[in-house]
């Protein structure tokens, strides 16, 4: 009830106009201009993140579980990543912006002891595309590693061992059976990565307002907006971000279940 019936609501609303009449005028206007480079711009922030996520993800995963630390280490990591990993929204941003925005801790900092100011100097601003990017890879990171963990565990030192014996380096080991042991679920885990940032609003609300036209600002629009205030266009919006995520999480269940082969 609770996953169908909210689907069914804005499938049925996507094809209404405000008096209850069946229409595809809702539809059509997912390929105006403005909704196209918005799921474009959405789809490419949720793939920048979702990668840069994903590579640091697996590297601090293979230091942490692959790297002979104390098991403290990796207890303290997965208990920080849990956190960080629902840490999002409002706060999120507020913590951002008091470390990087520009009267944040760090800009602050490098100004006075570097004599470098981040915004002018080299043009960062939190306030863009990469701002936007680096907040998102405060929760992405964590969970990455919180999802890679179990397939890391799953290498077994038998496979490393045999390779060894067979004359192998270490860089034809990770190439040749880690790795391809591994792809189907780092494959995985950037889909879910790739979705979690999809759908994300509140981080890019309380960033940037309504200046980064990105999916879930036009849908918020559309929902709660004064000027564009239409909401039967915002349920096919919505309905076209629940099509993208469906796709991501398909392929992530296939792309387990193929990775699940080698945990037996």
């Amino acid at each position: 009830m609770f996953l169908i019936g909210p689907v069914l609501y804005l499938v049925t609303g996507a094809f209404q106009n405000t008096d209850g009449d069946f229409t595809f005028a809702n539809i059509i206007a997912l390929g105006s201009d403005n909704i196209v480079a918005s799921f474009l711009l959405s789809i490419k922030l949720s793939f920048v993140s979702a990668f840069i996520g994903a590579l640091s993800g697996l590297l601090l995963g293979c230091a942490v579980i692959l790297g002979g630390l104390p098991k403290w280490v990796r207890h303290a990591f997965m208990t920080f990543s849990g956190v960080a990993s629902n840490f999002a929204g409002v706060p999120l941003a507020f913590a951002f912006i008091a470390t990087l925005g520009r009267l944040g801790l760090v800009t602050i900092l490098m100004r006075d002891l570097f004599g470098i100011n981040i915004y002018n100097d080299l043009g960062f601003t939190l306030f863009s595309f990469f701002g936007l990017a680096l907040a998102y890879l405060y929760f992405q990171l964590p969970l990455m590693f919180l999802m890679i963990t179990p397939a890391l565990d799953g290498l077994k030192a038998e496979w490393r061992e045999a390779a060894e014996t067979l004359g192998a380096t270490r860089r034809q080991y990770w190439q040749m059976v880690a790795l391809p042991v591994l792809m189907p679920s780092i494959l995985g885990c950037f889909l879910l990565l790739f979705a979690n940032a999809f759908g994300t609003l509140a981080t890019i609300y309380a960033l940037t307002g309504s200046s980064f036209d990105a999916v879930p600002i036009i849908l918020f629009q559309q929902i709660r907006g004064n000027v564009l205030y239409n909401p039967n266009l915002g349920y096919a919006v919505a309905l076209g971000m629940v099509v993208i995520m469906g796709v991501s999480n398909t392929l992530y269940l296939i792309l387990r279940a193929r990775a699940e082969r080698w945990q037996k």
